[in-house]
């Protein structure tokens, strides 16, 4: 038996063994195994397209998308990843079994008979499908992957890095959905779905800094890619203007991140950093300066609109399809007529096959959040009487814990007639309305999150100012003297979060009940 042989059997074998037991944990007794064949839903479907995306508030018009025609003219991507391994850590004979193994299939359609199997199919394409444009077969970048230059997990793994075996040879790449859907635990083992930039230490969220591999950064720039941005190569134009037609909005008088047409690497980089510190990335079409925090994917089943900011809906698993297309090599850089690529900048050009986002959004549905280990005690149960008496319930509504709606952002007017897609509240609750009207995602609106996983998921508000529950209920944060624990621009160590002031007037005792109950979610 070869080399390559022997390891591709210990690895399918472990590989299994990994599933059999998460599935134990989570699953019902085993059933006899039937035949199912899924509908798949066309992803890139005109009419589910049409009132999708949520218009802009500021420009009152949805974003304009890639035609159908456009996206199915994409060639198919189908291949299977490999983890990188750090230097020790790497099983015997693995590196021979990367050099000959050849170009595999991520899924095989056709094989899949059951329910389990398409989950199988999912969680192999959420845990291995690549960043498309950030293959590179560049010598010195596969010479510092195997070295080890990037963030040892406790698997011994790095990080996103993985291996992509394809006709053309060996090439390096990183992850699309573990990198930023996928919470290390303090024990071990990985929580899917939750966001990876936290951690859960002694029944409380701490933030640690995703240190994330150094490689990762000089691809991109080589490349002319922006971190947390859209497969959109940008040219050989300035580094600012790249993060001008990632973020820029010419149809503002008064737009702030026109400043970005000037920015060099090392103060993006700062601010790249401030976002980082509340679990938050900058995407296409978002903005530096207004950081989004990374979502929890577990419970997305659950609700109406996807984002902070409600950019779409999520009206099934189509949706969902739609999304991880969109955000992955669809995104949109029209908007009421307002072309935002040039320079140079090219749009991707591969796709990943309808069956393959199925799989991947079927799976997503499924996930389950972690075992909770806060006790619904007495102080629990009483700050569930005060979670009632307070009034939450009215917008975090059990047992999903939020009423599906979107509430305003500050400041914001909405027009008279909405489309009949938005339920708006017309509150504010006064958080930072940047995100919602100073952005490509602003729609004037953020929804209203669930409160499910809190104990969890780490910091709070859209951008993450607050590290946690403690802080969030602190009534010193509206003070200009706070010092955030979560995302604060560079150089403002001291600044007041104001919004979503609920319960700071509640007495110490009684905001620590609150957390206890809410610890339980």
């Amino acid at each position: 038996m070869t080399c390559t042989r022997s390891f591709e059997a210990v690895w399918r074998t472990a590989s299994w063994r990994v599933v059999l037991a998460a599935m134990s944990l989570v699953t019902a007794p085993a059933q006899p195994r039937t035949s199912w064949s899924p509908v798949i839903p066309k992803t890139w479907d005109e009419a589910a397209l049409k009132d999708w995306a949520t218009p802009l508030a500021s420009l009152n018009v949805r974003p304009t998308h890639m035609s159908a025609e456009q996206y199915y003219a994409l060639p198919v991507d189908n291949l299977r990843t490999y983890p990188v391994y750090a230097p020790g850590r790497e099983p015997a004979g693995y590196w021979d079994f990367l050099q000959k193994v050849g170009p595999q299939p991520l899924i095989e359609p056709e094989k899949l008979k059951t329910e389990a199997d398409w989950l199988e199919a999912g969680r192999i394409v959420f845990d291995q499908m690549d960043h498309l444009h950030l293959r590179t077969y560049d010598e010195k970048f596969i010479a510092q992957a195997r070295s080890g230059n990037g963030r040892v997990d406790s698997d011994g793994t790095l990080g996103a890095m993985r291996w992509v075996p394809t006709k053309r040879g060996l090439a390096l790449s990183f992850a699309n959905c573990g990198a930023c859907h996928r919470l290390p635990l303090p024990e071990g083992g990985q929580v899917p779905g939750a966001p990876s930039f936290g951690g859960i230490r002694s029944g409380a969220i701490l933030r640690s800094r995703p240190p994330g591999p150094t490689v990762i950064n000089q691809v991109q720039l080589e490349e002319h890619f922006l971190d947390g941005g859209a497969p959109i190569r940008m040219g050989k134009e300035p580094f600012g203007m790249w993060l001008y037609r990632a973020s820029g909005m010419p149809w503002e008088p008064n737009d702030v991140n026109a400043s970005l047409k000037t920015m060099t690497e090392p103060e993006f980089r700062a601010l790249f950093s401030a976002g980082q510190n509340g679990g938050a990335l900058p995407r296409w079409n978002g903005s530096v300066y207004f950081p989004a925090k990374v979502p929890d994917l577990i419970g997305i089943k659950e609700r109406k609109y996807i984002d902070h900011t409600a950019t779409h809906l999520n009206r099934g698993i189509g949706d969902i399809m739609r999304y991880a297309a969109l955000v992955s090599w669809a995104e949109s850089t029209e908007f009421g007529g307002h072309q935002m690529l040039g320079g140079g900048a090219e749009m991707p050009d591969a796709r990943r096959s309808d069956e393959a986002l199925y799989a991947l959004a079927f799976y997503i549905q499924s996930l389950q959040p972690p075992a909770n280990p806060n006790p619904y005690d007495e102080s629990a149960r009483a700050g569930e009487k005060l979670f009632r008496r307070e009034g939450c319930s009215g917008c975090h509504t059990p047992p999903l814990y939020t009423n599906n709606k979107l509430t305003l952002a500050k400041g914001y007017t909405p027009p008279r007639e909405l489309p009949p897609t938005l339920d708006v509240l017309p509150i504010s609750v006064g958080t930072d309305p940047g995100l919602a009207l100073h952005t490509r995602k602003g729609t004037g609106y953020y929804k209203v999150p669930s409160l499910k996983g809190v104990w969890y998921r780490g910091h709070y508000l859209h951008d993450g100012s607050l590290a946690s529950l403690e802080e969030m209920f602190d009534p010193e944060r509206l003070n200009e003297t706070h010092r955030p624990g979560g995302f604060t621009p560079p150089g403002k160590a001291q600044r007041a979060i104001p919004g979503h002031e609920f319960g700071l007037k509640l007495s110490r005792e009684e905001r620590g009940q609150l957390i206890a109950f809410l610890r339980t979610l």
